[in-house]
């Protein structure tokens, strides 16, 4: 059982699956950062924010740098998925066609996930 304060990413806090998915894209918001594009959905359930990730192929051919990008952005969500609020699922898709270090992935999901907590203090 997880605790409180726990930096993972465990199964539950992965958006996966067809009906999420399409309901996220169909009813989703959204933005861009330096290198990311997102989507955020909130809805009214009480578990912990879903995040989902994607690298195209059509801008790193070989698996092992797309890869590298998800496990950078994966870390840089489970360091900071406290900001996201509860019920919010997170579509995030990388945007560049340059290898973005460690750093720079960290700063722009901190942009991703303020934007998100602050438009759902909004209402919106």
């Amino acid at each position: 059982m997880e605790t409180v304060g726990r930096n993972t990413f465990s199964k539950n806090e992965r958006l996966c699956g067809k009906i999420g998915i399409d309901a996220l894209l169909a009813g989703g918001r959204f933005g861009n950062v330096p290198g990311f594009r997102f989507c955020r959905l909130h809805t009214d359930r009480e578990t912990p924010g879903r995040l989902m990730i994607s690298v195209p192929k059509k801008l790193f051919k070989r698996a092992v740098k797309r890869n590298l990008l998800k496990r950078r952005m994966r870390e840089a969500f489970r360091l900071q998925k406290s900001m996201l609020p509860s019920g919010t699922d997170l579509l995030v898709t990388y945007n560049t066609k340059e290898l973005l270090d460690q750093q720079s992935v960290y700063s722009s999901f901190t942009k991703i996930l303020e934007t998100v907590s602050r438009d759902e203090r909004k209402g919106n």
